[in-house]
This record gives C-alpha cells, sequence and structure tokens, in this order.
C-alpha cells in the first residue's frame, strides 16, 4: 500500500487576512513539503496543472525536475497531465527527461481536465475533448514503447520514422489514467488495462466503488486479470491533532471551494456539510490520525485501492499546519495502513 500526497500549487488568498500568496512563494513551500515527504518515508508526490493566474504550476515536469535534485527515493508524479490540449511527443519528452533526472521515479498521470483554459490556450476543440483525449494517449502509450515510430491521426501532424528521444529510465514508462468518476472515462482505463486515480472528492465509498468495479470489469472483458489493475484514489486531506484543530481548518477549506474565489466555479461548503463529509463513509479526509487511518483503510477493504493519495495543502494552509499534516500522515497513519494492508492482502493470499 502506498501513500502520499498531491498540490494543486493553488494561489488563494488566507481567509482571514485576504493576504494573497506569490507564485515564487508558493513554490518554496511545495520543495519544501517535498523534501520532508521524502525524508519521511512517503511514497508518492504529485503535482497537478493548471493554466490560470490561480494556480503556480503549469508545467509539472519541469517543477518536479527541482524536487528532484532535492529528494532520493519518492515518486514524482503529474496529478493530472492534461493530456487533450497537449502534443503526446512532448509529454512523453518531459518526463522521460524527469525519469533520467530522478532515476527512475517518473509517473504521468494522464486526465482530460475539469478545466476550459488549456483547450483554448493550445488551440485544442473542447467541443471533442473526449476524441481528442483517446487519440492522444493512445499516441503517448505508443510512444513509450517504441524509440521510433510512424503514426498519424486526426488532431496531430503525423510521424514518419520519427525518433523518440530521450527514452526513460524505467520501461515502460508508468501511465496512470486519472479519472473523475464518468463511467466511460473508468472503462477506458480498464480496457487499456492501464492504473486508474479516481479523483474521489465527494460523495460516499459506495458511489467510488461502483467506478471501481465499471474499471475492473472493462478490463477483465478485455482480458487483462482483475488482480493486477491498480487503483488510487486521491482526495482532500489534512491530519490534525485534534478535533478543535479540524474546526481551525474550516475556514480555509470553506474559502478555498467557494464560488468567489473560483470565479464562479467552486461551491458553498457550510459547517453541517463538512461534517457530513468527514464522517466515515465519506471522501473528505480532514480529521485526527487515527480517523484518516480508519477511513484508508476503509477504502482499501472495500476498493482494494493500492495507493491513497492526499491533496495536502489546500486554501492558504499555513506551512507549519501543512508539515504536521504530513508528518502525521507518515509518522502516524502510513505505518498503520500498511501493516494492516499487508496483512489482509497476506491472508487473502494464504485463504486462496
Amino acid at each position: 500500500m502506498e501513500l502520499g500526497i498531491i498540490s494543486l500549487s493553488d494561489l488563494t488568498a488566507d481567509p482571514h487576512t485576504g493576504r494573497p500568496v506569490a507564485a515564487m512563494d508558493r513554490l518554496d513551500d511545495t520543495l519544501a513539503y517535498a523534501r520532508a515527504a521524502d525524508q519521511l518515508g512517503l511514497d508518492v508526490f504529485a503535482l497537478g496543472e493548471h493554466h490560470s493566474h490561480k494556480f503556480a504550476v503549469a508545467s509539472p515536469a519541469v517543477a518536479l525536475a527541482a524536487i528532484a535534485g532535492q529528494t532520493e527515493r519518492i515518486r514524482l508524479s503529474s496529478g493530472v497531465t492534461v493530456l487533450s490540449a497537449l502534443d503526446p511527443v512532448r509529454v512523453y519528452q518531459d518526463f522521460a527527461q524527469l525519469d533520467l533526472l530522478s532515476h527512475g521515479r517518473a509517473e504521468i498521470i494522464a486526465g482530460r481536465s475539469a478545466f476550459a483554459e488549456p483547450f483554448a490556450l493550445f488551440g485544442a476543440p473542447i467541443n471533442e475533448y473526449d476524441a481528442l483525449f483517446t487519440e492522444k494517449l493512445d499516441l503517448l502509450l505508443r510512444l513509450r514503447e517504441h524509440d521510433q515510430l510512424t503514426w498519424s491521426g486526426r488532431y496531430r501532424p503525423p510521424l514518419v520514422s520519427a525518433e523518440i528521444a530521450p527514452r526513460a529510465v524505467q520501461a515502460p514508462l508508468p501511465v496512470w489514467v486519472g479519472v473523475g468518476g464518468t463511467p466511460a472515462s473508468a472503462a477506458r482505463a480498464g480496457h487499456l488495462g492501464l492504473p486508474m486515480t479516481l479523483g474521489y472528492i465527494g460523495g460516499t465509498l459506495a458511489h467510488a466503488r461502483r467506478t471501481v468495479e465499471i474499471y475492473r470489469s472493462a478490463g477483465e472483458a478485455a482480458g487483462h486479470d482483475p488482480e493486477m489493475l491498480p487503483v488510487a484514489i486521491s482526495t482532500h486531506f489534512y491530519a490534525a491533532d485534534s478535533e478543535q484543530d479540524v474546526a481551525g481548518v474550516f475556514d480555509h477549506y470553506r474559502h478555498y471551494l467557494h464560488p468567489e474565489t473560483n470565479n464562479g466555479r467552486g461551491f458553498v461548503v457550510d459547517r453541517p456539510a463538512f461534517d457530513a463529509a468527514r464522517r466515515r463513509d465519506g471522501a473528505l479526509m480532514i480529521g485526527t490520525a487515527e480517523q484518516l487511518t480508519e477511513k484508508i483503510l476503509d477504502a482499501h477493504a472495500e476498493l482494494g485501492i493500492t495507493r491513497f493519495i492526499g491533496q495536502f495543502d489546500w486554501g492558504a494552509l499555513p506551512s507549519e499546519r501543512v508539515q504536521d499534516s504530513i508528518a502525521r500522515l507518515a509518522i502516524e497513519i502510513a505505518p498503520a495502513v500498511r501493516a494492516t494492508a499487508s496483512a489482509t492482502v497476506a491472508a487473502g493470499s494464504t485463504s486462496a
């Protein structure tokens, strides 16, 4: 069972002071968080990709390359790479370069994007975003398999005996599919036999289980062993030292998601909704280490997840609180989760 963290590098102003966050400061904090995660023994550090003034990272590969030089073992992933709007050749090259710099620690989580900005910015037809993603994912998978490639499609100039360099250390370079809960997206990931990362930011485990079942059923129908289809979940996360500490981050969470913060695209979270989402069967992973350990193990039991990634630094949380949360995940939650998950897997193997 792998445990890690993901940052979307949002530049949300402090809800109490209104003080804005500078992109350079945000990136300095991000590097510090990655170093801490590596030193404390977490497994994965991921960065989101966004193309607006609301976020500090538009190129995860570049930021992760800086992190690679300051870490030793943690895996470095996008979360997600907006493949529908990008050139797969350049995506492969960037992450192969990162893989070389990090000595084989790079990963891609490829997704379609929940935002319109990259489509306009890169001239991709947003009304065809699913067809774009299908074609570009196919090309990306071919690129990681062949160092010379001939290919043609609708959305990119053809490749004729093109040399694809540099080549990643890992063969193949890991590619996960990021899914927001859409059944067709889960089915596509399963059909291709690719690992799936589920954005589990709302609903309950029962809702998430339906998406995972679609994924594994599609994979089995395509001839893939359902036991060999890894699933990760990613959700909002904060490991608190007490219920009082939880109460202290509520304003940050509410402000982070509020429509006024997100140009009308967010939603209002009041305290009852916040508390309801924190219940044991809810998606929101904000609570004490004991509570979060139970919830992650529930997801392991119900969904068969092999990886948990917590979005850990949202809404202008003070860096001291973020560092403490990372430490609780690594020191208190991760050992308990890994021990129980390993024992469960071992028991299942013995009974089989």
